[in-house]
């Protein structure tokens, strides 16, 4: 009788530890599920603030010439300063 009741109780730990290890491997799972969706909400409201600062910070339309402008303002003014001063 013993022998029986030795071999039966080797399947109820068996069994409990398995559910045991089953239990922590979908607590670990869930975990990892919640922090996935966690990081992919803070994610998406990084990237609407990226857009949003690009949008702040885009070129300006027509930059490069109002650059080449100012330039040869600048040009001019260092030519007729010569010409005023004789050098």
């Amino acid at each position: 009788m013993t022998v029986v009741t030795a071999s039966s109780t080797g399947w109820i730990i068996g069994l409990v530890l398995g559910v045991v290890v089953i239990a922590v491997a979908a607590a670990i799972v869930i975990t990892i599920v919640l922090l996935a969706r966690r990081i992919a909400a803070q994610a998406q409201t990084a990237e609407r603030a990226v857009e949003q600062l690009r949008d702040q910070t885009s070129e300006l339309p027509g930059i490069a010439r109002i650059n080449d402008s100012g330039v040869r303002i600048l040009h001019s003014a260092r030519a007729l300063r010569k010409v005023a001063v004789g050098k």
